[in-house]
């Protein structure tokens, strides 16, 4: 064969190899197309008038925004700052995201040839049976070969390898922004609860202040001979069970405070949050305009990992499909093959081959069979989790929607059992200096006082939780610029 003959082979082979890749992209794909499952949905929230909500789909490309900047808190803004920054959990989502994408990348390598140089040197004796007449011979063999070689996708196996490795790194992507808005919404929440506590630790450590001059009456009227040693004993009672309380709350806000140096990354040993919440603390919660746009919970990104995965699950069921099909491939080899080093290169020494090959499963002892119908089953499960998940979504923004209505009117009430209890301690205090009543029902004025004042600090935290609640039921994405010019006429 000439050095003309050996072009055209060359040539020959690139044009099948590009035609094959040509082709193969108009064959036809086995298994289902993917199309998003439907769901039935009410057209609006049992609380209507605070807005409506559609079937969620995934929007991972829309920016969710630092929504927390809507309640006006400076401690609350850095602390959700260092969590992005320095969450371990987060920064393990932002690994597997690129775990999943370099393996969608390893799928999309099998769409093109495989082309390899592997150069080799090997010494062998062959045997004088084998031979006869050559005797013991003992010879070197230096190659140098390009092996090529590429599989036909006629049947869309790798084609849905593909396609299913891409929606499992989209659906990576779309747990990255689950975590991402659960540890933001989980330092908020952990934050007012730690600011709800500051209220009731000042109202309790203002009602030991009171205690503590209480103890003072009743002993100075004791001392005087108007009192008696029981109202000093239930005073010293009323003190140190206050006292007890203020230790207990204490501890609960330690707890707090460390909770959010784990989710900040910081170390809780040197992690400090000072308490800057004052005495009758009651926030107004961010007030969410009542036209919510349905898209929002759309923007739910657990909703979107479920879908992702859905489609996933549907594009294997044609890649155990495409395994009852027969594969083709194409391999081709050239090179330099020589005994002798001196004259590998020469171009005498050039060897090459070429050739299509196939692969027919005849037999496969059910294992093909029993693979296509465990796709199918894992597909019929990521549909329910889908549909589930979806059904969650639209529960937590009913159950949020709900609390911010109901802890309105609750915290209306409580805001009134304080100012009312608040004035019964003073008449009780005021009716036992004259020696009208007994200390007895000084004790359970003051008692009911501190009840509704640490009520209402609960209430203003959890007015402020259920706010955050209701913003990662929507998926995020609330500003201050949103709500103020939605507010605007």
């Amino acid at each position: 064969m000439n050095f003309r003959q050996v072009d055209g082979v060359v040539i020959g082979l690139l044009i099948l190899n590009f035609a094959c890749v040509s082709a193969s992209a108009g064959l036809l794909t086995v298994g289902p197309d993917y199309k998003p499952p439907t769901n039935s949905a009410p057209e609006a929230y049992k609380a209507a008038e605070l807005g409506s909500w559609k079937e969620g789909r995934p929007l991972d490309h829309v920016p969710k925004g630092n929504w927390w900047e809507i309640f006006g808190d400076d401690g609350l803004n850095q602390l959700e700052k260092q969590a992005t920054q320095q969450n371990q959990n987060l920064k393990a989502a932002v690994a597997r995201v690129s775990e999943a994408r370099a393996t969608a990348r390893v799928a999309r390598g099998e769409l093109l040839p495989s082309l390899n140089l592997a150069p080799s040197w090997t010494r062998q004796r062959f045997s004088p049976n084998q031979v006869p007449n050559f005797g013991n011979v003992t010879a070197n063999s230096f190659s140098v070969p390009l092996d090529f070689s590429y599989e036909v996708d006629l049947w869309g196996r790798v084609r849905r390898s593909f396609e299913s490795a891409r929606s499992e790194a989209q659906a990576s992507l779309a747990d990255f922004y689950n975590i991402l808005l659960t540890l933001q919404s989980d330092v908020a929440q952990n934050y007012f609860g730690l600011r709800a506590l500051d209220a009731e630790i000042a109202t309790v450590s203002g009602t030991v202040g009171l205690r503590r001059e209480q103890v003072k009456l009743v002993r100075s009227r004791f001392e005087g001979g108007i009192g008696n040693e029981l109202d000093i004993a239930r005073a010293e009672t009323e003190l140190a069970t206050t006292e007890a309380e203020l230790a207990s709350l204490a501890q609960r806000r330690t707890e707090l405070e460390n909770a959010l140096a784990i989710l900040a990354g910081d170390n809780p040993a040197v992690f400090r949050l000072p308490s800057k919440t004052p005495n009758n603390w009651n926030p107004v919660p961010p007030e969410i305009p009542a036209g919510l746009p349905s898209e929002l919970l759309e923007r739910r990104p657990d909703v979107s990992e479920s879908e992702r995965l859905l489609a996933s699950a549907n594009a294997r069921i044609g890649v155990a499909k495409a395994a009852f099909f027969p594969v083709i491939s194409l391999t081709a080899s050239g090179g330099y093959l020589s005994g002798e080093l001196d004259s590998l290169f020469n171009w005498g020494s050039r060897v090459w081959s070429i050739g299509p090959s196939i692969s027919l499963p005849i037999f496969a002892g059910g294992r093909n069979r029993a693979n296509y119908h465990r796709s199918q089953a894992a597909f019929e499960e990521a549909v329910a989790r889908y549909r589930q998940q979806v059904l969650v979504a639209f529960g937590d923004v009913e159950n949020s929607l709900s609390g911010i209505r109901h802890l309105a009117d609750q915290s209306a009430a409580q805001q009134r059992a304080v100012t009312q209890a608040r004035r019964a301690a003073d008449l009780a205090t005021q009716r036992y200096r004259s020696g009208i009543v007994s200390y007895v029902e000084v004790i359970d004025a003051n008692r009911d006082a501190l009840q509704a004042e640490r009520g209402a600090a609960q209430l203003a935290g959890q007015r402020l939780v259920t706010t955050v609640q209701l913003i990662k039921a929507l998926g995020g994405g609330w500003s201050r610029e949103q709500l103020f010019s939605r507010s605007e006429p």
